[in-house]
């Protein structure tokens, strides 16, 4: 490997990343630790799978480097093109595990599309939003971008699996870094927070309220501008009738009934810890029993006896806190947060719009995983299967994030021959 190249790389990320994959293993290990357990390398457990799909990412760091950097944003469109295939193809030969058909089976190991999909469509994002022939304030211009978003986010709602779709969301960041109208974001927060309400109150309420929050606003901004017009206001109370009232079919018919009652055991319309809700009451248990010290690696008894379904892949960090207790815990999300901040600040320095929307999108993919994982183990977010990126049990997860790590180290990298 060139030696300008050696000297250029961001070592503190792959020492995190290295860390949190690390401590990912140590916890998978733990979780299925009894007197049979096999080898920490061998391919018949689940953490020597990790163990060896991690010596591939790593041999093939040097590789990734080596490429040039232009050759992703050459063929964005052509790797885009093979996800949207490979989504397609699960219709026809995906295994369906736990509800979904997101998987295709090759040999002894199962290969999940939508992982992948993260990646090229933030390459294809980030080839159109570099096109000088690109504006994302017009029209036109933001429909291809948002179809370009939409279709795999279909695609896998499709399956279903919605928590991966909703990951995706997470470009929506980048959109306004580099210019969306923050009216867009607005509404996107205007909208979600209308279909938590009518959840929890009812069409009417939330239409009522919405005339008197509308009409509160159109008043004070009547007094600084006299001459404001009130179709505006008409036309957001409608939409918001509109909305609120298809809340319920969108509800109903969109989402399948385990993510039905998981938002109405976040919401506290329902009580149930031995049914829906059992998955997250023994999380709770489980973090809340490690204190502030943990009980020690390899003695959580929730751990050991099983209590928390998932804990190997999306309930791990229920793990980490009963045996790593708060101070294990606090010192997993510091890691994220550096590493998460590292790339955002790194991102800046590029000259190069593909480089930095890229980086970017990977910054943002990366913190709503973070997120929505930690905050579904604690009860905060609804359940809905989305890993904790390095540390959960699952190859095409680990795959995936350590390929798109490595092509942010490869802008990084060549970051001064932009």
């Amino acid at each position: 490997m060139n030696n300008k190249l050696v000297f250029r790389l961001d070592w503190m990320s792959i020492m995190l990343y290295i860390i949190l994959v690390v401590f990912g293993m140590i916890n998978i290990y733990s979780t299925r630790f009894s007197d049979s357990t096999l080898a920490f390398w061998d391919l018949g457990s689940p953490v020597g799978k990790q163990f060896w799909i991690f010596v591939l990412c790593l041999s093939s760091l040097p590789i990734v480097l080596f490429i040039k950097s232009n050759f992703f944003e050459h063929l964005s469109y052509f790797f885009y093109g093979l996800s949207i295939v490979s989504l397609i193809g699960l219709f026809v030969f995906g295994q369906t595990i736990s509800g979904a058909t997101s998987w295709y089976l090759i040999g002894g190991f199962g290969l999940q599309p939508s992982e992948f999909a993260k990646i090229t469509t933030t390459m294809v994002i980030a080839s159109n939003l570099s096109s000088i022939q690109t504006d994302i304030k017009k029209k036109n211009h933001l429909f291809r971008i948002l179809f370009l978003i939409a279709l795999p986010m279909l695609l896998i709602i499709l399956q279903p699996d919605a928590g991966s779709a909703i990951v995706f969301m997470g470009i929506f960041f980048v959109l306004i870094r580099e210019g969306l109208d923050l009216r867009v974001l607005y509404l996107f927060i205007a909208l979600m927070v209308i279909f938590t309400l009518t959840l929890l109150f009812g069409p009417i309420f939330i239409s009522a309220g919405g005339l008197l929050v509308l009409f509160f606003i159109y008043l004070l901004i009547k007094r600084a501008a006299p001459k404001t017009k009130k179709l505006p206001f008409l036309i957001s109370f409608g939409i918001c009738v509109l909305f609120s009232y298809s809340v319920n079919f969108i509800f109903n018919s969109v989402f399948e009934q385990r993510h039905r009652d998981r938002f109405n055991v976040i919401l506290g319309l329902e009580t149930d810890t031995r049914g829906i809700g059992y998955n997250i009451n023994q999380s709770k248990i489980a973090i809340g029993s490690g204190g502030f010290l943990g009980k020690g690696f390899l003695n959580g008894t929730q751990t050991k006896g099983d209590f928390v379904p998932e804990q190997d892949t999306d309930y791990i960090f229920s793990t980490i806190g009963e045996e790593w207790g708060f101070i294990g815990s606090s010192l997993l999300v510091i890691l994220f947060t550096i590493l998460i901040s590292r790339i955002i600040y790194r991102a800046e320095k590029h000259t190069s719009t593909y480089s930095r929307v890229f980086s970017h999108g990977f910054a943002s993919i990366l913190f709503i995983h973070f997120f929505v994982n930690i905050g579904m183990t604690l009860g905060l977010v609804p359940t809905v299967g989305i890993p904790l990126p390095f540390i959960s049990n699952g190859g095409s997860s680990l795959l995936a994030f350590s390929f798109m790590l490595f092509i942010y180290l490869n802008f990084d990298a060549n970051r001064l021959n932009e």
